[in-house]
């Protein structure tokens, strides 16, 4: 490609910061950004990026979000790209532009107008939300646990009905508090080992009559045979194990039909009765990018090539969760909508745009599974690992899962702040446990 074909300097725009999306903004605004080879903006409709696995301890209270939350514009300054605030709703291939709705405040005051946006190549990274198949009542009376605006919600709402409930006599054979978790993934048994351990600490702060052995009920319904599907049968083995011996009921082959505010129905004819309604099964990519005049499958996901180019246009890509990529060249699967994928890609992608620049072609991706880890809290981590030091799967439990797990997040973190922020961070977590409550109480 000559010069008179590539502007003096492409602008590339990447709409969605979660964790791919802002670790990749990062990498090119580090490698084309300040070297002034291109223009890199990233947009999203938040103003602060929090890693989405972290989502379950700010609904049960026990991290602090405001503590964990990353400033866009402050690292946009810091790494040398670009951050525009706003929400995509809609797309101009021809003109290449993309169009963005106004910006709002809290009171609903319009504080930028609607816009478009030019690129020269654009990345889509806007992750996923929760998927209630349609299911009655579920908008109406679960919480979709997806975003940390939701995760607020439920930690205000629990925290207001562990208040309600100190004073309330509990119905024969139920709890004073009980809590519905929809979803046997990752998600959902977290939060249940979390929600446990949040009753014990609030019972030893003073909220009375409130304690996890007695008076908090919590129930994990999935339609799947087990926990854990996606995941080896010993790791949702060893994971039901633990959550029994803390009480919390699961029931595994029930599809929920509907949900009520008194509760949730099953497909079998059990009825779940719920104080709170937490929906954490199934994902699915935006409905906005069925909009966009690009392919995209049952689950809302783009169609991308190997490279993780879209199959209807060169300049568009789309990475992690939002993205269609197969697996290898066979095209029996696709690429699974995890962290640890939408990490790799952000690799792969920041090497494969600038190459893209010097008239090269793009990177084919190759997804290295490296296993899966669950943190049942304070109480215990499972998992298995694959490649690197283990051979095949390894099993692995207690307090080296709960090592490996902490250090998932501090990869994170030092892809986006480095390793001597890093350190400063982990630092002021460790002096902020001394002094803060464990648990968030408003």
């Amino acid at each position: 490609m000559s010069n008179t074909e590539i502007p003096a300097e492409p602008h590339i725009v990447i709409v969605g910061g979660g964790a791919g999306g802002l670790e990749l903004a990062v990498k090119l605004g580090r490698s084309l950004g300040r070297k002034k080879r291109a223009r890199i903006t990233l947009v999203d409709r938040s103003r602060t990026h929090l890693w989405k696995p972290l989502l379950h301890q700010v609904a049960a209270g026990t991290l602090d979000n405001h503590a964990d939350e990353l400033e866009y514009l402050a690292l946009a300054r810091r790494h040398g790209f670009g951050f525009r605030l706003g929400e995509v709703v809609g797309l101009d291939r021809d003109a290449k532009q993309l169009q963005l709705a106004p910006v709002r405040s809290a009171e609903g005051e319009e504080l930028l107008p609607a816009s478009t946006l030019s690129y020269d190549t654009l990345v889509l990274a806007v992750g996923s939300k929760s998927n209630d198949f349609g299911t009655p009542g579920a908008r109406e009376h679960c919480i979709l646990l997806d975003s940390p605006e939701a995760a607020l919600l439920f930690h205000r709402r629990l925290i207001d009905a562990s208040i309600r409930a100190s004073v309330t006599p509990p119905r024969p054979g139920e709890g004073r508090l009980t809590v519905a978790i929809i979803g046997g993934g990752a998600t959902g048994v977290e939060l249940a080992a979390e929600l446990h351990m949040t009753a014990r600490i609030m019972a030893s702060y003073g909220i009375e009559n409130v304690h996890p052995e007695r008076d908090l009920k919590i129930t994990i319904l999935d339609a799947a045979p087990r926990l854990l599907p996606q995941l080896p049968e010993r790791v949702s083995s060893a994971v039901t194990r633990e959550l029994r011996k803390l009480d919390i009921d699961v029931h595994t082959n029930e599809k929920v039909v509907e949900v009520t505010s008194a509760g949730v129905k099953m497909g079998s004819g059990k009825f779940i009765p719920s104080s709170l309604t937490v929906w954490a099964a199934g994902i699915k990519a935006p409905d906005f990018l069925t909009q966009l005049g690009l392919q995209t499958n049952r689950a809302n996901q783009v169609l991308v090539e190997r490279n993780l180019q879209s199959v209807d246009d060169p300049a568009i890509f789309a990475l992690g969760d939002c993205a269609a990529c197969p697996i290898d060249d066979s095209g029996k699967g696709l690429v699974p909508p995890r962290a640890q994928a939408a990490h790799q890609q952000a690799l792969v992608l920041s090497r494969s745009l600038g190459r893209v620049l010097a008239g090269k072609p793009a990177l084919p991706f190759d997804y290295r599974d490296r296993g899966s880890l669950v943190s049942l809290g304070e109480y215990s981590t499972v998992g298995s690992l694959m490649g690197g030091i283990a051979r095949g799967s390894l099993f692995i439990e207690g307090l080296f899962a709960k090592w490996m797990y902490w250090s998932l997040h501090k990869q994170h973190q030092v892809v986006i702040n480095g390793g001597f922020r890093t350190w400063l961070s982990t630092w002021v977590e460790a002096i902020d446990r001394i002094r803060n409550p464990r648990i968030k109480l408003h």
